[in-house]
């Protein structure tokens, strides 16, 4: 079970668009710099570390890139039936998984990014990062200190972040550090994040995405506010609604993913901070982040089989293991799998050739290649994004 998971603000680094100029999948960076007006190819690959640090460049920035790398994983044919993403980073899941067009998405993280920006300049705060305390523990410490400071992130067991007021955050820090926490370290951000001093921006952010189409997610989308995965497309505009002033749940969001038996996470944007937060609370996961295109490869070989594969008598299948070379053809929708008649293992396809039917839908191969294997079985019935074939690109 593939999960994919995606990076909010201040995993941005500068020069990070840079390798994928020449990539097919640049052209969204062109279509999300049409829907906000805003030179997204200038932020990603030639603004400095202090612009992009920005809170409106960061977001929008870190948000297109990973859009970018997402299309460049769909590109190969890969796809995962789990979403979720860190603060920013909820916009690219749902982005990701159908509910929001991208178009819109990149209107409302534009607006979301302005928005903070002048709720940063209403109400200045600070924000500091607690090792080694728990979670109950963080919670306390901050109900006793005179001044407005909360819990804004629970990222991993022993790790959580606190905001707010700037004196009240150093007050709490120093109580942390009496506490007995491994380390205080304040962030580099000059606004309290997903605390109520984001209200005004949360104001602002509600009215634009009451008035945004929402659809019911296609796979699983677990929330930040809650750290569950929900449907309704209602549900998700009041959570998202309530997302800036709420603390982002990644422990639970976490702990939900692992319970469905999500055992394989790939980061798609920037940095690896999600990576880390995964190993910290489980580390037996499979985990990779996609930040370069030459991480693609290292993406099909972490999700092809390090053996042949066995069918239930236990009996190995020669050749059934999937290479760098190698891509798999999903299910445009839901429906029956038909395969095209007299279509042979081991026979050349081309790109564009009619693979099958799921339903009345055909399926096209993407790639020219040669047919190594069918995964889905005749008659089988399919969910959209489910693999039905792999071919070796020659």
């Amino acid at each position: 079970m593939i999960v994919f998971t995606y990076p909010g603000q201040g995993s941005q680094f500068s020069g990070m668009g840079t390798s994928w100029l020449n990539h097919p999948s640049w052209e969204l960076i062109e279509e999300a710099s049409d829907a906000t007006s805003v030179n997204l190819a200038d932020l990603l690959i030639h603004k400095d570390e202090d612009s992009l640090r920005e809170t409106q460049n960061a977001q929008l920035a870190t948000f297109a890139l990973s859009m970018l790398v997402l299309d460049a994983v769909e590109r190969l044919g890969l796809d995962s039936t789990g979403h979720a993403g860190h603060s920013l980073g909820e916009y690219s899941a749902l982005t990701a998984s159908g509910a929001i067009d991208f178009f819109d998405a990149a209107q409302l993280v534009n607006l979301r990014g302005n928005a903070m920006k002048k709720a940063i300049e209403e109400n200045p705060g600070t924000m500091a990062a607690v090792l080694g305390l728990t979670d109950t523990d963080v919670e306390e410490l901050c109900a006793q200190v005179d001044g407005e400071v909360w819990v804004a992130n629970y990222n991993s067991p022993g790790q959580t972040v606190i905001a707010g007021e700037s004196s009240a955050v150093e007050k709490a820090s120093d109580l942390a550090r009496k506490m007995g926490a491994k380390k205080v370290t304040q962030l580099s951000v000059a606004g309290a994040f997903h605390t109520p001093l984001m209200n005004s921006a949360r104001t602002e952010l509600s009215e634009a995405i009451e008035n945004t189409d929402i659809r019911p997610p296609s796979g699983i989308v677990v929330a930040n506010v809650d750290g569950m995965a929900h449907e309704n497309p209602e549900t998700w505009r009041a959570l998202m609604s309530a997302q800036l002033c709420s603390p982002v749940r990644w422990t639970q969001t976490l702990e939900t993913l692992l319970t469905m038996n999500f055992s394989t996470f790939i980061e798609i944007g920037p940095g690896k901070v999600l990576t880390g937060l995964t190993k910290r609370s489980e580390p037996t996961t499979q985990r990779l982040n996609i930040n370069e295109p030459n991480d693609l490869d290292q993406l099909l070989d972490l999700i092809a089989p390090t053996s042949s594969s066995k069918d239930q008598s236990g009996a190995g299948h020669e050749g059934e293991h999937l290479f760098s070379t190698d891509r798999l053809v999903v299910s445009p929708s839901a429906g029956l799998f038909t395969p095209v008649l007299n279509l042979e293992i081991g026979q050349k396809v081309s790109n564009g050739q009619l693979l099958g039917h799921v339903g009345t839908i055909e399926i096209h191969s993407p790639f020219s290649g040669e047919l190594m294997g069918w995964i889905a079985v005749t008659e089988e019935r399919l969910t959209a994004s489910q693999p039905v074939a792999w071919l070796r690109v020659t």
